[in-house]
């Protein structure tokens, strides 16, 4: 106990905590499943089999296999090269801090070591929660009801300061209610981690190419639906769902192996920005489906990405809805332009360029615009020209209601770029984005459990962000994340206990 307490003395972030007058949220903490207790709760769960299922799913996660069946790194460098093999993450998880490695894998150790953190209150994301999305149809919906339920139970003891998240399968709508229900009303779970797209077979490949026939085929064509815009499916039932059982959906969704991110060689350039292109994807899906305005209620946190991308993006939608909304995107149509005008302008000051040729009414609007332009020139339809329709924008106001309000953006605690997201001389409206302190320990970026809050405050000090800012990060922030999804969110915890909430312990 005395070891404890010298620790909690000794700790940068615990000194930074005790100068506080609100509380501290820690929105994204990855903890470890202890291999033989969980597999044995899958085991009593659903028999031999499903352990089988959760070992190839966890197998084959994160690792590229191409040509033999061997992974990049047991293949040659003449292998990975013929093969196009992805680099895959390694030695991600803290090991050599071997007192942090058992914080994130004994719940109990977590629990007593939140002090030193600095953190009243932490969401877990244990590292295999979404892991069974890679099982084949016939384990998906068991596999995460079973590792939902081992979660549960797991941390229930500590409920008033960790909350573990609910993973849920979302590649049809109603398996993502059947989990989502489950998850809220039978264990009593209060966040959803989901993966931010689905890779599907595009039809007209899959029926030329059936996967038995053409595994290598299947394996390199697909597209990527991320349940908003374009989606093969209608998933506002689901969102219907997440709203009405008021559940923050979060998601840390990647982008490791798309165009641009192909490295055979190279992991930190598959890496670097990767949550954030993937995040952005799913985010800008949900605002241009019109997603986020059919559920203005829906709460989602994109994680591990940084905020600064919440910010451009808002920016740009505004930027861009203010050249090309359904009236100003006219001053492009090819018929509004005047070919009297133009013809009389050719004659008037086109000689040196024409030399002699003759105008043509009928082509001269063509012929102006150039041969680039001609791709660019075709007709659509009257209701295929608003890109915003679905959105439904009429004015700047309802981007930000329909970005900036429903979404909110992880960034570590060392992140400088977060102070795009208080950047409100850039900030269309002068807005404010959502940032939400999500500290990521667990994961090899954050090779020190008690850092990040000591962290988070030299920015303060380096004059990165203000105090006002801090406070917001940490905490105003996540909490309305939680709260505005769920009001009753932190009643019977800690952070409820010193905000004053009934029930709060």
């Amino acid at each position: 106990m005395n070891d404890r307490l010298n620790r909690v003395h000794a700790s940068r972030s615990a000194a930074v905590k005790a100068g506080l007058d609100h509380p501290v949220i820690d929105t994204d903490v990855h903890v470890n499943d202890y291999a033989p207790v969980l597999e044995d709760y899958v085991a009593q769960y659903g028999g031999s089999k499903l352990v089988d299922a959760l070992r190839k799913a966890l197998g084959g996660r994160f690792v590229t296999r191409n040509g033999g069946g061997k992974d990049w790194y047991q293949q040659t460098a003449e292998e990975r090269q013929f093969h196009r093999t992805l680099r895959a993450p390694w030695w991600a998880r803290v090991t050599r801090n071997t007192y942090d490695l058992a914080t994130y894998t004994l719940p109990a150790l977590l629990y007593e070591r939140l002090g030193e953190q600095g953190s009243d209150y932490s969401i877990l994301f244990p590292n295999d929660v979404l892991s069974p999305a890679a099982a084949g149809s016939e384990y998906r919906q068991p596999l995460h009801r079973a590792i939902n339920h081992f979660h549960a139970d797991q941390y229930r003891p500590y409920a008033d300061r960790l909350t573990p998240v609910a993973g849920i399968p979302l590649h049809t709508p109603q398996e993502g209610i059947e989990e989502l229900e489950f998850a809220v009303k039978t264990l009593g779970l209060k966040v959803i981690n989901i993966a931010g797209g689905v890779r599907r077979p595009i039809r007209a490949i899959a029926e030329k190419y059936p996967a038995k026939e053409h595994p290598e085929i299947a394996k390199q064509t697909g597209y990527i639906d991320f349940y908003g815009i374009d989606s093969e499916h209608d998933y506002d039932p689901f969102w219907a769902k997440v709203v009405e059982l008021g559940v923050p959906v979060t998601t840390h969704y990647g982008s490791q192996g798309w165009t641009g991110r192909q490295s055979i060689s190279n992991y930190m350039n598959n890496h670097i920005g990767h949550f954030a292109d993937g995040s952005q994807a799913f985010a800008k899906a949900l605002f241009f489906g019109g997603v986020t305005r059919r559920f203005p209620g829906l709460r989602v946190g994109l994680l591990e990405g940084g905020a600064d991308w919440g910010s451009h993006v808002y920016t740009h939608l505004v930027d861009r809805w203010e050249k090309r909304n359904r009236n100003a995107v006219r001053n492009y149509d090819p018929a509004e332009a005047d070919v009297e005008l133009l013809a009389s302008l050719f004659e008037r000051y086109g000689g040196d360029l024409l030399k002699g040729r003759t105008i043509d009414k009928s082509t001269l609007l063509r012929d102006s615009l150039g041969l680039s332009a001609l791709p660019h020139s075709r007709e659509p339809n009257e209701s295929e020209i608003d890109d915003f329709a679905l959105a439904g924008i009429e004015k700047v106001e309802d981007i930000r209601d329909r970005w900036v309000n429903n979404f909110y953006f992880g960034s570590e605690a060392d992140d400088r770029t977060v102070a795009a997201a208080f950047n409100t001389k850039v900030n269309p409206l002068g807005t404010r984005i959502n940032a939400i302190w999500s500290s990521d320990v667990g994961h090899w970026d954050v090779p020190e459990f008690t850092e990040p809050l000591a962290e988070t405050w030299d920015l303060v000090q380096q004059g990165v962000i203000s105090a006002a800012d801090f406070k917001a990060f940490v905490f105003d922030n996540p909490h309305r994340f939680y709260t505005e999804a769920n009001p009753r969110f932190f009643e019977g915890t800690e952070v409820g206990r010193k905000l004053g909430l009934k029930g709060a312990k």
